[in-house]
């Protein structure tokens, strides 16, 4: 199989030429089709119970995504409550209104809500607070106090201290928002009020990062190819040699990316990476390759055999290291988010793309080349390459002649690290903000700390609160059993067969029976009967009554108790919920003064509270907090944060207060909401990471056994990944980096990569020994060209990932970062570690070598 595939390349070179550039063009004309998404809420699985929960509570109470535009005027000494700032605020929101995708009455701001004011005793009015612009400062100054009266507006559509009011923009789709908030831009750059505006929410982090995701795809990977074409241009000087790497590169990141769009994968934040890991991971068998071919060709022998030399020497440790790192990369499929595995999954595939492309395409590539082309590439290998008194080749000798001679210092150094490494680990918060993914110059950063500071908070949370039971089935089965009691009619048949139906809404359904016996009174003249019916019905509205279950009072107080154990966490900014459309409402239709601020004593006068609010301009907003039926209401809460951190503890917060104060025992309660869902996922993410992180770790030591066909030196072999990824991990915790997605990622690609150069290092020991029968010198000879090989390739990845320290993406920036810190780790701890170790071993590494010889 393996000299059939060499020669495929060194025989059919025009072959090869054309089949790569058609798959390639079929592959690459997939990618017009591409999908960007980069919703938190696809990181968990479609039916996953919580984001299934979270959906169903998005139509139960019809709530849309928000973007939320903040104006801000500290100059004023009446801030936001001037002419020109609320003349501004009105025909921002009279403008917003007009674009596509928002939807118009849900729109939320001091132009489109009402006043509610007693109108006389009994009676309630419900005004436009701001109908017109005011002409006046004392109309601005009259918006103020109405403002003051009505808590829920207050530190939600105006801060407290006046300087700052808010416009929330509810809009039909996520993806629309990056467009309808540029299109906002668009209007406020034509405002003249003084004020500063600003514009967050997750919605528009999400897609505007989705947008600048795109583009950072556009010029990360031509970048980092950049980097690569110039560093091998550094070492190889030559760039006839070169030009296959690239080429390797730039078909399997087209071929992979293509195929990826072309199966209906979305493009998500992980994905739109694959293009920067492939680019210098598929580069590295290229340059083993030709580095041996022109070490090894000399003129006058035929390339064709030298090739073949070359790729059956290399064959078995290209092979085992793209195993290894494709293992690496596929071991996230065992993760739990959607996005990871697709992710890993491709990488993967691109990895062994690029190993079957490298010992086919190379071959053809090579054998093409003319006779003078070649010997000139040979001199210059050996001019430029192999030159022994080059500062990387001294330096190698020093470290191998270090390393081995100072076994025990080397080790003992990599224990200390071990314990630096495991301490910082411990100290490894997880966390995650979409907001965060920009860097904190972002307008979208800088907006969500402005707006943090004056409001309650951009961030939502739903607390929904549930009536268990089903009391119109409760109440079927007694109403059967005293209608089958009454003498039989027409009248109680109707009442039967409205009894027996469905009741899709209990309310409703109430009712229809309570109309249904109402009207056999008019028909039925038996005096048992009446006195039956006139009980039935009495029970069906008690019953009726108690089905609203969110609008008996207790209930209600419990919520109001509730909203205050809520708001005691510093984390949150807010509540509002049913309690306070109720207790404002008692206040107007009573005496107008805060001694009636309170949620009446009766259900009936709930009840009325909440049909007057019906009355208002925006009847709408009531179904935002409860169901029509009176079974299911939400607690919404606003943080000024939306780590996961400070979700996760708000909701420890809310545990133990119901520790304290337990739910009645008719009602549940359960979390919904963006927030909350972020910290769903990255709760899975942690769990599954370390999952695919320890089932890789096995069959990557599995694969090292089977390649060296001893237990011993597969151990051996997994001791440089060991120490990379906890040296990593422990100075991501100690320099208080978040663990988020992509720090995450970085486990399974640190064992995919780092394993690379322990397997070329034993490997080409191995066959050192082999040729030498002396340990000894074996290890010194390792660090000629067999250690340049390791420190080239690790140089060329490490500074390939480089690029994306530019980007104005922050998980660009710290994949970039941290992935040149592990080719950086594990080629030091490789070069270092395996020499100290093996030393240790000397007596039966000599006795192994001398073995070898004489095999």
């Amino acid at each position: 199989m393996k000299h059939a595939i060499i020669a495929a390349g060194t025989r059919h070179p025009l072959w090869v030429y054309w089949f790569l550039l058609i798959a390639t063009l079929l592959l690459a004309s997939q990618l017009p089709r591409i999908h960007i998404d980069t919703d938190p809420e696809n990181m968990l699985l479609a039916e996953q119970a919580d984001r299934v929960f979270h959906n169903q509570v998005e139509t139960r109470f019809d709530l849309h995504d928000m973007i939320v535009v903040g104006a801000v005027n500290n100059d004023h000494p009446d801030g936001i409550y001037n002419v020109k700032s609320l003349s501004a605020l009105h025909r921002l929101s009279d403008r917003i209104l007009g674009i596509e995708g928002v939807i118009q009455p849900d729109l939320m701001s001091l132009a489109s809500v009402d006043n509610i004011t007693q109108e006389g005793p009994g009676t309630i009015r419900f005004e436009w607070m701001m109908n017109r612009p005011p002409e006046t400062q004392a109309e601005a100054e009259r918006i103020r106090q109405m403002v003051g009266r009505l808590p829920l507006y207050m530190d939600t559509l105006v801060s407290g201290d006046g300087k700052a009011s808010a416009v929330y923009v509810p809009i039909e789709s996520k993806d629309m928002s990056y467009r309808i908030s540029r299109e906002i831009r668009d209007i406020i750059a034509d405002l003249d009020s003084g004020d500063e505006y600003h514009i967050t929410g997750l919605p528009v982090a999400e897609d505007t990062f989705g947008h600048d995701m795109f583009l950072q795809m556009g010029i990360s990977a031509p970048l980092a190819a950049l980097m690569i074409f110039l560093l091998m241009l550094y070492f190889f000087r030559n760039w006839r040699l070169i030009i296959s790497p690239m080429i390797v590169a730039i078909t399997t990141v087209l071929c992979t990316m293509g195929l990826l769009i072309g199966m209906g994968f979305t493009v998500h934040i992980m994905s739109s990476m694959i293009p920067i890991f492939l680019m210098p991971i598929a580069v590295v068998d290229s340059v083993h390759i030709m580095s041996e071919f022109a070490d090894m060709y000399r003129p006058g022998r035929k390339a064709k055999e030298v090739m073949a030399e070359t790729v059956d020497e290399l064959y078995r440790p290209m092979l085992f290291t793209s195993l290894t790192s494709a293992a690496g990369f596929a071991s996230l499929l065992l993760t739990p988010i959607p996005p990871v595995q697709v992710f890993g999954a491709f990488v993967a595939f691109g990895i062994l793309l690029a190993f079957v492309i490298t010992i086919v395409f190379i071959p053809a590539y090579v054998v093409r080349m003319n006779e003078d082309k070649l010997a000139s590439l040979a001199a210059q290998h050996d001019e430029n390459i192999e030159h022994v008194d080059s500062p990387l080749a001294r330096g190698l000798r020093k470290f191998g002649r270090f390393s081995f001679g100072h076994a025990k210092l080397v080790v003992s150094l990599a224990l200390v690290a071990l314990i630096f490494a495991v301490a910082g680990i411990m100290k490894i918060q997880i966390n995650d903000n979409p907001t965060r993914w920009f860097k904190a110059s972002h307008p979208i950063r800088v907006a969500d700390r402005v707006l943090n500071d004056h409001f309650a908070g951009t961030y939502d949370a739903y607390y929904v609160l549930t009536a268990k039971g089903e009391p119109a089935v409760d109440f079927r089965a007694e109403a059967m059993e005293t209608l089958s009691g009454l003498p039989g009619s027409d009248a109680i048949s109707e009442i039967r067969e409205v009894v027996e139906s469905r009741p899709d809404d209990p309310n409703s359904w109430f009712s229809q029976v309570i109309t249904a016996i109402d009207d056999a009174l008019f028909e039925v003249s038996d005096p048992e009967t009446i006195a039956g019916l006139e009980d039935l019905m009495g029970r069906a509205e008690q019953a009726q009554e108690a089905s609203r279950y969110f609008q008996q009072p207790r209930v209600l107080e419990y919520i109001e108790n509730l909203q205050q154990a809520l708001e005691e966490s510093p984390l949150v900014g807010k509540t509002n919920a049913l309690p306070d459309v109720v207790k404002v409402v008692n206040r107007e239709l009573r005496s107008g003064e805060d001694k009636d601020y309170r949620i009446p004593e009766s259900s009936r006068g709930v009840s009325q509270t909440l049909l007057q609010f019906q009355s208002s301009h925006r009847p709408q907003d009531l179904w935002h907090m409860v169901t029509t039926d009176y079974r299911s209401t939400t607690v919404w809460l606003q943080l000024g944060s939306g780590d996961n951190q400070d979700m996760s503890a708000v909701m420890r917060h809310l545990d133990d207060y119901l520790q304290r104060h337990p739910l009645p025992e008719g009602m549940e309660g359960r979390w919904a909401g963006k927030t909350y869902i972020n910290v769903v996922w990255q709760d899975a993410m942690v769990r599954g990471m370390l999952g695919s992180l320890l089932g890789a770790f096995v069959i990557v030591f599995i694969m090292m056994v089977i390649l060296f066909r001893s237990a011993l030196l597969g151990i051996v072999a997994m001791l440089p990944l060991s120490l990379t990824i906890a040296v990593i991990y422990g100075v991501i915790g100690w320099v208080g980096k978040d663990y988020d997605m992509p720090i995450a990622v970085l486990s399974a690609l640190t064992l995919g990569l780092s394993i690379d150069f322990a397997i070329h290092f034993v490997q080409r020991l191995r066959a050192l020994c082999a040729s030498t029968g002396s340990f000894g010198e074996s290890v010194r000879l390792m660090f000629e060209e067999p250690a340049r090989a390791i420190a080239r390739n690790a140089i060329v990845i490490a500074l390939g990932f480089t690029p994306l320290l530019l980007a104005p993406l922050v998980p660009y920036i710290t994949v970039g970062f941290f992935m040149a810190a592990i080719m950086a780790i594990s080629a030091i701890v490789t070069l270092a570690l395996l020499p100290a170790v093996l030393g240790w071993m000397s007596g039966r590494m000599e006795r192994y070598c001398v073995a070898s010889k004489s095999e």
